[in-house]
């Protein structure tokens, strides 16, 4: 009888760790604030050792990094569908759900307070932001090269997604879909006011 080749099963006890530190820097952040909570915090909270964390992580603004990344790139695939008003109404709408979710302020509270940790902190905020840049800038040029005129993807930034965060970061209202849809009609309207 030949031995079969072992087959590693997708995701097992490494997953399972990550998940689990990532739901408890979520937690902490939620709870207590950035920057109110230690590695033997994180550690602690999912059940795993401190030196698991700096071994697979480095450092707590790696960690920090790749939890904002994880859910960035957790959520739904970039949208197609076929027009670039109907993308960005639709990635807009999945912005807002996300960011209004259990553990989206936390999040954006995560993002901003990278900024302030030095060195390390800044990297890790320019990775969240140029991935949420590459995110947009696929749609834009999936617009582009059907042959609509697209805005930048600061642009976007600027119209779009920095009044949902400003509102959600400041409790300034609800993010209904009327409101997501305007920023987009907005931006895309020729005029002064886009």
């Amino acid at each position: 009888m030949t031995e079969q080749p072992r087959t590693r099963r997708p995701g097992g006890r490494s997953a399972r760790v990550a998940a689990d530190v990532h739901q408890a820097v979520t937690s902490l952040i939620s709870e207590r604030g950035y920057g109110n909570f230690t590695v033997g915090d994180i550690a602690a909270r999912a059940g795993v050792a401190d030196s698991s964390i700096y071994r697979r992580w480095g450092s707590l603004e790696t960690l920090l990094a790749d939890v904002a990344l994880t859910r960035l790139n957790a959520q739904s695939p970039m949208p197609d569908t076929g027009s670039l008003a109907g993308d960005l109404r639709s990635y807009a709408a999945q912005v807002a759900r996300e960011i209004t979710g259990p553990d989206g302020l936390a999040l954006l509270h995560l993002v901003v307070a990278l900024s302030g940790t030095g060195d390390q902190g800044l990297q890790a905020r320019d990775e969240v932001l140029a991935e949420r840049g590459r995110q947009l800038q696929s749609m834009l040029d999936r617009a582009v090269a059907r042959g609509e005129p697209a805005p930048d993807a600061l642009a976007v930034l600027d119209h779009v997604m920095a009044p949902m965060y400003i509102r959600v970061l400041f409790g300034l209202g609800s993010l209904t879909p009327e409101y997501v849809d305007g920023l987009v009609d907005r931006l895309l309207r020729p005029g002064p006011e886009a």
